[in-house]
């Protein structure tokens, strides 16, 4: 009885044994992965990318065919090396080149071993690529622009490198992935999904059909095309405007936050990098240290706001109840506090309010920024209390906006000055220049063209953002929100009337469009460098905010043109014809237009101003006093 029972627990255990490598083998497929079996080969079939519209339906890109060499290395047989390399159009040391390279990535993974065949290279190759065992040729899509224009705007695609698949394995070697703009903003959405066929192979390794009868296939989902905010018609006539010049453009719609233009100047062809050329063209553009063309000086560049910042600090003012828009400061030529001067130039004294903004009146806002400060009991209270009402309107930060890159700007807080000087051994006159937008205080382009649209909406703006549709979906739903500032929306009258006031009788007044009622704001920020250790000023850039029409506008601008001298030289003048472009169609100031057209910077970014060298604290720099001081010629008509 004894030998009977382990005999049938000796074949009871073996039946469990039996049936359950049966049903691992046979039925579970859990621990199996397709993808990790050499015996099944991997087709990937790549869809099409979406198009990409601007916000009157002009088509900005396509797609256009694409075919790449592939190569699994230890499926290569023995091969004329001469004939294909004429075929491929190569030399016999780029083939052994390309052979380690992918040899080094994976000897049974494929990879790209010649990219972007034209049509003609792909239709002569074809016929004969059943001689080269080992390689094959996949099909994909490459952009096609249908402009040339937005280069920053639209970016590009290139092709993904190792560390992109290590943290994304959806991504193969020789795939392409969004670069720049809003390629790589929208990229899940516009790439679509790749579909796969599973081949099986048998022991010598060859196609013998479809993986159980392809019951695992998948087709490919195309990319889905979205319209972007940009008005393609305004962003070819700002392109057009800075031509010889540096610096950045950014248009807002402000009831909706969605960008109507994103200028970068210099800029490029986007056709450049597309195709075979992409990496040597790209190349030249990333190492030209002087015109920086990849920078986008819209989003990324960092500069002192200058005048147009005053008017944050009357509405901070009038928050407070510190002042009052009848309050008057005398202006002598410039504000002094203790042996300094803040310089200004020279105007009807007093100022009020309305005066101090449409003449821009450095003295005036002196007194209304330590207005501001000594309400409170220390100047790091009043610090923290000014700096958390200028973020209120989206300087200091990202905007939290849909764009590929950015820069969060600079807006000073108490801890700023207390790691500079120490803790309580700083005074409000150490801050007095944020007072006109100099100083610590740093903006880029479409941060002050969200302020400004912030202040022509009495009061909130939506965050700035490119996307308008995306075919068969929604855009996120921050974008259809306000967000309001700290500032009251009774304040903000008086000064959008300054603002009014600026073109009506102002610094601006020769930059009048008929028809059109501007609210804008001029501005002049110094320009530091140093050349040999010595702090050196440049030219100094040319800023203006603006936006239009003065009840309900539909655009609100910023302009930043490095080294263009005062406010109404180059940005004022770029400002009025931009909105005239984009409210009339039009352009009746062909003055105006003219004028930019013919002027040039590119003698201007290394001319140092001719000032004094003098020392401070041991260190030397130029004698300075004046902040403003092309102010009187920002009348010349």
């Amino acid at each position: 009885m004894r030998k009977l029972l382990l005999l049938i627990s000796i074949i009871a255990v073996g039946l469990v044994f039996i049936t359950r490598l049966f049903y691992l083998q046979i039925y579970d497929q859990s621990a199996y992965n397709l993808f990790d079996d050499n015996a099944i080969r991997k087709v990937y079939d790549y869809p099409k990318r979406g198009y990409v519209f601007d916000r009157n339906g002009q088509l900005l890109v396509a797609n256009q065919p694409s075919y790449d060499v592939m190569i699994i290395p230890r499926e290569v047989k023995p091969l004329d090396t001469l004939e294909f390399c004429s075929l491929l159009k190569i030399t016999k040391d780029e083939f052994k080149k390309k052979y380690a390279r992918s040899y080094t990535y994976s000897p049974r993974l494929p990879s790209v071993f010649v990219p972007q065949l034209s049509k003609e290279d792909y239709a002569v190759l074809q016929e004969k690529m059943r001689k080269f065992d080992g390689f094959y040729i996949q099909k994909r899509s490459l952009r096609d622009y249908q402009t040339t224009i937005g280069a920053n705007v639209l970016g590009d695609i290139g092709e993904v490198n190792d560390l992109i698949i290590q943290r994304q394995p959806y991504y193969k070697m020789g795939d392409l992935i969004g670069k720049q703009g809003i390629e790589i903003s929208y990229e899940k959405t516009l790439r679509g999904v790749k579909g796969i066929k599973f081949i099986q192979k048998d022991r010598f390794n060859r196609n013998i059909g479809s993986y159980k009868e392809g019951i695992y296939d998948t087709l490919p989902q195309p990319g889905k095309d979205i319209t972007i905010t940009i008005d393609a018609i305004l962003q070819e006539y700002g392109e057009r405007l800075m031509q010889n010049k540096r610096g950045g453009i950014i248009a807002i719609e402000p009831s909706s936050g969605e960008i109507l233009a994103m200028i970068s100047a210099p800029t490029y062809n986007p056709n450049d990098l597309v195709g075979r050329k992409r990496s040597e063209n790209f190349t030249k553009l990333y190492n030209d240290t002087i015109a920086k063309p990849l920078y986008d000086r819209g989003l990324q560049a960092m500069y002192p706001p200058g005048s147009p910042f005053k008017v944050l600090n009357a509405l901070i003012s009038l928050q407070e109840g510190v002042i009052s828009t009848q309050d008057k400061f005398s202006c002598s030529m410039g504000y002094r506090y203790g042996n300094r001067k803040m310089g200004c130039h020279a105007h009807h004294s007093p100022a009020n309010m309305n005066l101090g903004i449409y003449e821009s009146c450095n003295s005036y806002f002196a007194n209304v920024y330590r207005k501001i400060m000594d309400k409170y009991e220390t100047p790091a209270k009043g610090m923290d209390a000014w700096s958390n009402h200028i973020r209120s309107f989206g300087l200091g930060n990202y905007l939290n906006n849909d764009l590929s890159v950015g820069q969060p700007g600079k807006i000073p807080t108490a801890k700023t000055y207390n790691r500079a000087y120490g803790e309580k051994r700083w005074y409000t006159t150490f801050t007095l220049s944020n007072a006109i937008g100099q100083g610590e205080v740093l903006a880029t382009p479409i941060q002050l063209a969200n302020m400004v649209a912030a202040i022509g909406n009495r009061g909130h703006y939506f965050t700035p953002h490119i996307i308008k549709n995306i075919e068969d979906d929604t855009i996120d739903s921050k974008y259809l929100k306000p967000k309001y500032t700290t500032i009251d929306k009774q304040h903000f009258e008086p000064i959008v009337q300054g603002m009014f006031d600026v073109y009506s009788k102002g610094t601006a007044k020769y930059l009048q469009v008929p028809g059109i009622e501007i609210c804008g704001k001029t501005g002049t920020a110094e320009n530091y460098t140093k050349i040999d250790s010595v702090k050196t000023q440049l030219t100094d850039h040319s800023i203006f905010v603006a936006f239009a029409p003065k009840d309900n506008p539909k655009i609100a601008i910023a302009v930043f043109v490095e080294n263009g001298y005062w406010g109404s030289r180059f940005a004022g003048k770029i400002a009025s014809l931009m909105i005239e472009k984009y409210i009339n169609g039009t352009i009746s100031r062909t003055d105006l237009e003219d004028w930019i057209l013919t002027h040039s910077l590119e003698n201007e970014y290394a001319k140092p101003y001719s000032g004094v060298p003098f020392k401070i604290n041991g260190e030397t720099t130029l004698q300075v006093i004046d902040t403003n001081k092309a102010a009187n010629a920002e009348r010349e008509p």
